[in-house]
């Protein structure tokens, strides 16, 4: 583990923000907003070792660098906890996306005003590559309500965990690779509750190279999984009735991104 220059002290807010180190212009997007977040901020960087440009923009932003074990985004974001120090929360970011700001303010705001809540959440833009607005994920107090049975409307760059909770249910799943969020989210829903905000705190990157977007037939079949895997033993066998629909929607807002833009270029 290397530590960059940013001080120690006086941090509750854990910001772990794995990359593969290949998209440096989005991350260095990424770790702008971070900072533009103010003090207060432990960002933590999961990057391969052999990935130099990406490691030396992370180093230069002040961030702990921590080396990916290689096993997959869960395992990177894991490694990426066990560098807490003192913090009280937890945010993850992607390399493609990034904070609004004042997010952190924001949600840490609401954390504080509710001792009882675990997690919070805000609104999300969800941007192409020229970073267009495609559409806002508003879902506020619904998401939590539709998040057991229908689609996840909590994007993970929206959200603040608290990071006791998050330690006592053991962190992230490294046997899941696509729908880890949303796991974390219906097991963090067992033990206490969320508070919302219709404020837009994040952007979230909606391309073709996303993992969302190119694995979309297993990120579906795998949040399906974990859906039912919470779901109590009389709810089986009813989940085709909302799960059908769930993955219908969820493809076409996939589908959606190789439609032909402006001046015929493509999303």
């Amino acid at each position: 583990m290397e530590v960059g220059p940013l001080s120690t002290q006086s941090r509750d807010i854990l910001v772990v923000l794995p990359t593969l180190g290949e998209r440096t212009s989005k991350l260095q997007h990424a770790l702008e907003s971070v900072r533009d977040q103010g003090d207060g901020v432990h960002l933590v960087v999961v990057v391969p070792q052999g990935k130099k440009d990406a490691r030396a923009i992370a180093k230069n932003s002040g961030a702990t660098l921590v080396d990916d074990p290689g096993r997959g985004m869960s395992s990177a974001i894991n490694a990426g906890l066990n560098a807490r120090t003192t913090e009280e929360f937890y945010m993850w970011l992607g390399d493609d996306d990034a904070y609004r700001p004042g997010a952190i303010r924001t949600l840490k705001s609401l954390l504080h005003s509710r001792p009882q809540a675990v997690v919070a959440y805000g609104a999300c833009d969800y941007v192409n590559d020229e970073a267009d607005t495609l559409w806002t994920s508003t879902a506020g107090r619904l998401a939590q309500w539709l998040i057991g049975i229908g689609p996840n409307l909590i994007p993970h760059p929206a959200a603040m965990i608290r990071l006791d909770a998050l330690d006592a249910i053991g962190g992230y799943d490294e046997d899941l690779s696509l729908a880890m969020d949303l796991d974390i989210f219906l097991k963090l829903k067992k033990t206490g509750s969320f508070v919302s905000t219709r404020q837009v705190v994040s952007q979230f990157g909606w391309h073709p190279e996303s993992l969302t977007v190119q694995d979309r037939k297993q990120s579906s079949a795998e949040a399906r999984l974990v859906k039912r895997r919470h779901l109590p033993s009389w709810a089986k066998p009813l989940e085709p009735l909302w799960e059908f629909p769930v993955q219908w929607a969820s493809g076409l807002a996939a589908r959606s991104l190789n439609r032909p833009g402006p001046k015929g270029q493509s999303h």
